[in-house]
Formats: structure tokens, C-alpha cells, sequence
């Protein structure tokens, strides 16, 4: 998962299971791109490379993306056969273990929901009326992480984005009572809004913190001309069956649940009138209101009826830690941590004769992994760095960061102080480039140590290219930058090798073709010579990291560093 709104596949998922990805996880393909995009030649007319670190990449790549994983979903079988033979490759590389009891491997608790059909329900009552709304059509659930059936009628109140943004003076909640109310609400964030205020406000995370602090008792979610441009309701729909999951607390409780909130569903664009419909107020002049900045929050008149049903099931999953100890005795507590995600989406819930039903995850993310203990070799080779270097391959990024969000909350406990992540997630190296991306380079000290190690190497450093989908909240370093811990995501290239074959075309294709299908397999014509390098950047990176005498710092009057690390 990386740069969308979010994930296609599993977006009925990610919504609900309250992430804080704005609704990556979480993840729609984004906007931005080149229509007409053709299929990249395959790969076995590829050139093999010469490079033993690329050849090493691949055979990774192959081993975690091969059919007898099954598509790593968390807390799977093929999920942990992966976790065991990345911790095997990390313990050859000479790491050792710091994971729980002195092993490689991190339990992360987890609740997983799955909906049930029966008893969903949204009813509209007006006017003496009421009006059914059809479950997957017009309407579906969110999955209930606090009860096994919910019913709940109730006033609602429109609070068109959700979002309390004091300092630039945004309040959609003003002069509005959400106490023992149903809040209905849009996805995003207006457009004025900049990217960082954009990212954080456009979470789901976010909304709903911020609706369940004012007494709601349930949301609503109603979608947008925008919305379903990147996440088609019909997607959402065919996912709907798709378990959610959470993290899961010493009680057995969902961390993060929400319990005020009793009932949340959405409700598909072509309905949203059955919702927000009040004499002249629209939808359509509402979705119009939005996108001119002047939309207001209005009581709904009637009531909202919401109910649904929840498959609950306790287990776990676990991340794989290693690590490779600082030699300066004053800094080895303190440790560069590396983070890839190894859970991908697994199986398709429903087959279709002898169609594939595999979704491999090469690109999503077994070539993070494949790159990320290239690296962690690279650096055993070159011995040991001041502070320490972590390895962490993550469970339930595709869920919500669930397993990079347990590691950050459990390790002070685990004797772990984090001074920076580098993070490397879905470089889609489908066409050859000359440069890597290096996102959130702006708001930390990180920036200008990625800079000059890339120029020792001779690697071009390229900013983001499409900020405005706000990748630098969509992938597991965010749960260190909420944590107030610099974070750097490394990417792939955009800058064409050849002049013929353009990056962000590969890209695109892959995002509309095969971003969490099953064509996302070891086939596709992937360039292991820009993974290595790749691989040598991350590994200069941490070591320069783990050398320099201060840790890194947040930019002065960074956004995130002032909401997150404001003693930093």
C-alpha cells in the first residue's frame, strides 16, 4: 500500500477499521497519470542482471511473492510461512534477534470483524416517511468492533467534513449540537486546505476522534463525485465481505474503537440525496458547496436508523524484528529502525472457474522486504554503525499500520529508542530511472542527510512528485512520525533511464491494472538494478544516521513535527 486514498481491494476494510490513513492502508489509485498507458513487455524478455545484489533482491522477491504464501494476509498461513523465511534470511545475514523472549518474531494482538448481511440496515424517516436504503447497493455497514449487532436510531446532523482545524481558522463544527446524534459527514478535506493539513484532516482516524469527542453516537460517510472518481462504489461494494481488523488491548478490546460511536455506515454517492437532501440543500449543491470552501453544518430533519451485525474473532499476527548492535556503548540504546511491510491482501474471497486468486504482492511489498534486507546484508558487510540498526518487517499495513503502530507503542518496553525510520514500500520499478524519491524530505533533518549521501553516491534525489495525494501519511513510517520520530519514505525513480520507458507511465498502468490484483505477481518486467540501488542508498542512509553525533530533528515550524513532537 502507498500513495492512494484507499486500498482498493480492501476498501470496505480499511474504512472500518478506523485507520489513520484517510480513507492509503490506507487508498485509491490517485488522479494524476497517463491515460493509454500499454503493458510493460514481460518479464522474461528482461535482460537478467549481472549484479549478485539484484540477483539476491529477486530471489527474494520470487520466494515472498510465490503462490505457496497466498498472498501474505495477516495472520495467515502463507502470512507467517513469509515471516519465517525473512527472519531465516535476516539470521544469515548475521542479525540477531529482537523480537519477543529472544526471538525474531513480535506478537501483535489483533480483533478481526467481519460483517454480516443479515440485520444490515439504514432507514430513513422524514415527513412521516421512511425510506429503506439497499445494503450494498445504495449503503453498507462499517464493521462493529465493540459489539456483535448494533441498532441505533437517532437525530443527525450534517458536519460536512468533520474537521476542527483552529489554527487556520476551520471549524465545521460551529454552532452545532452533536450530543446523542447521528453525524454525517463528507470524505477529504476543501480544497484550500495545504498538503500536510490535507493529509492529516482527510484521515478517518481523525474525523472520528473528532465526532465521537463532541457525543455522536454513529456517522455516516457519504460519498462524493470525488470520492468514487478514485474509489468506484461498485469496488467498495464487491469488498464488503473482506474481514477489517485492530489492534487489540490487554482486555481484549479494539485499541482505538471508538465505542461512543454505535453504528457507522457509508452510503454510495447515487443515495446521498436520501441523506443530505433538505429542501434546496441538495446534494449536488452541498458537493458544490464543498468544493467552492463555503460548505456549512445543518441539523437533518428526522431520523437516522443504522444496524448491523459483526463476526468477532481474537488472534495474532507478528512482526519479524532483528537487529544489529551499535558499537559506540553510549549510543548503541538508540537505533535507525527499517520498515517494510510483509503482509499483503491475500485471496480472493470468491473464485471464478480457473481465474487467479492469488494476489502475490510483488511490487506491494515483497520487493520492500527483498530491498530492505539487501540493505540490512549491506551493512552487517560494512560493521557496525555508533547507534543500532533495527530491521522490521510489518504485519497489517494493509489494515491500518497495525503492526508498525504496535513496534512504535511497544518499544520503549522492548528496550528499543527509535531515533529515525527509513521506510521503503511498493516501489513500482517498472521502467528503468536514473533517481529515487525520497518523501517527507522536507520536514526533517533527514532531508539534508539523505541529500548528501545520494550525492556521494551519485543518485538524484526527487521530491514526491504528486504531493497532493499525501504519501507521507499512507505507509507505516507515519506511525513513527505520530510518535515524533523523523521519518523518511524511499521510493522509485521518475526520471526515465532510457528516454523511452517513463516511470510515472509504468506507474500508472500498474495502478490501474494490477495494484492489489493478482497480475501483481514476479512476471511483471521489474528492474532489480534500481532496487539495489535502492538498497545502497537506505543502507548510506542509516549508516550516516547512526554515525552523526545528534539525532535527527524536525524542521523548525514543521507541521507534524509541532502536532507530534512539539518537546522535540
Amino acid at each position: 500500500m502507498r500513495r492512494f486514498l484507499i486500498p482498493v481491494v480492501l476498501a470496505i476494510v480499511a474504512i472500518a477499521a478506523f485507520v489513520f490513513v484517510a480513507g492509503r492502508d490506507g487508498d485509491a489509485p490517485p488522479s494524476h497519470g497517463t491515460d493509454g498507458a500499454e503493458l510493460p513487455p514481460l518479464a522474461d524478455a528482461m535482460p537478467q542482471s549481472s549484479d549478485p545484489a539484484s540477483q539476491r533482491i529477486e530471489a527474494d522477491l520470487r520466494r515472498l511473492a510465490d503462490d505457496a504464501m497466498e498472498g501474505r494476509e495477516t495472520g495467515t498461513r502463507g502470512y507467517d510461512q513469509a515471516a519465517a523465511y525473512v527472519a531465516a534470511r535476516l539470521a544469515d545475514a548475521g542479525l540477531e534477534p529482537a523480537g519477543d523472549e529472544g526471538g525474531f518474531f513480535q506478537t501483535v494482538p489483533l480483533l478481526r470483524a467481519t460483517l454480516e448481511e443479515a440485520g444490515a440496515r439504514l432507514a430513513v424517516s422524514r415527513a412521516g416517511r421512511t425510506h429503506e436504503l439497499r445494503f450494498g447497493e445504495q449503503f453498507l455497514p462499517w464493521a462493529n468492533f465493540n459489539a456483535p449487532a448494533h441498532a441505533l436510531e437517532a437525530p443527525a446532523v450534517f458536519v460536512g467534513h468533520a474537521i476542527h482545524a483552529p489554527e487556520i481558522d476551520h471549524d465545521d463544527f460551529a454552532g452545532l449540537e452533536l450530543d446523542g446524534r447521528i453525524a454525517v459527514l463528507l470524505p477529504g478535506t476543501p480544497e484550500a486546505f495545504d498538503d500536510p493539513h490535507r493529509a492529516l484532516h482527510a484521515s478517518l482516524q481523525e474525523k472520528l476522534a473528532a465526532i465521537a469527542a463532541r457525543g455522536a453516537v454513529g456517522a455516516v460517510l457519504v460519498g462524493t463525485p470525488e470520492s468514487e472518481a478514485r474509489l468506484p462504489w461498485a469496488r467498495q461494494r464487491a469488498s464488503w465481505r473482506n474481514a477489517a481488523m485492530r489492534l487489540r488491548d490487554v482486555d481484549g478490546g479494539a485499541i482505538d474503537g471508538f465505542p461512543q460511536l454505535q453504528a457507522v455506515a457509508s452510503v454510495g454517492v447515487t443515495a446521498a440525496d436520501y441523506i443530505l437532501a433538505d429542501g434546496e440543500r441538495t446534494a449536488a449543491r452541498l458537493f458544490d458547496d464543498a468544493r467552492a470552501g463555503r460548505l456549512r453544518g445543518f441539523e437533518l430533519p428526522g431520523t437516522l436508523a443504522l444496524a448491523g451485525r459483526t463476526h468477532l474473532e481474537p488472534f495474532a499476527s507478528r512482526n519479524v524484528v532483528a537487529r544489529l548492535p551499535g558499537r559506540d556503548a553510549a549510543l548503541a540504546g538508540e537505533s535507525v529502525v527499517h520498515t517494510a511491510h510483509l503482509d499483503h491482501v491475500g485471496l480472493a474471497a470468491d473464485g471464478d472457474g480457473d481465474a487467479d486468486r492469488i494476489h502475490n504482492g510483488a511490487l506491494d511489498n515483497a520487493i520492500g522486504v527483498a530491498i530492505m534486507l539487501e540493505a540490512a546484508r549491506t551493512l552487517v558487510d560494512a560493521g557496525p554503525t555508533r547507534r543500532s540498526q533495527l530491521f522490521v518487517a510489518t504485519t497489517g499495513e494493509e489494515q491500518g499500520l497495525l503492526g508498525a503502530r504496535w513496534f512504535v507503542e511497544q518499544a520503549a518496553a522492548a528496550g528499543h529508542e527509535p531515533v529515525a525510520n527509513i521506510n521503503i514500500d511498493m516501489p513500482v520499478l517498472l521502467a528503468p530511472s536514473t533517481d529515487i524519491v525520497a518523501i517527507g524530505r522536507e520536514h526533517s533533518s533527514l532531508g539534508d542527510t539523505v541529500d548528501a549521501v545520494a550525492a556521494e553516491l551519485g543518485i538524484e534525489v526527487s521530491d514526491d512528485p504528486f504531493p497532493e495525494e499525501v504519501t507521507f501519511v499512507r505507509s507505516d513510517h507515519y506511525a513513527f512520525v505520530r510518535a515524533g520520530i523523523p521519518a523518511l519514505y524511499l521510493d522509485g525513480g521518475t526520471i526515465s533511464a532510457d528516454g523511452e520507458r517513463d516511470p510515472k507511465v509504468a506507474l500508472t498502468y500498474y495502478l490501474r491494472n494490477c495494484y492489489h490484483q493478482p497480475c501483481d505477481d514476479a512476471s511483471q518486467p521489474i528492474h532489480y538494478d534500481d532496487a539495489a540501488r535502492l538498497a545502497r542508498l537506505s543502507a548510506a542512509l542509516a549508516a550516516r544516521v547512526a554515525d552523526e553525533d545528534a539525532r535527527p530533528v524536525w524542521r523548525d515550524g514543521d507541521f507534524f513535527g509541532e502536532r507530534f513532537a512539539p518537546s522535540r
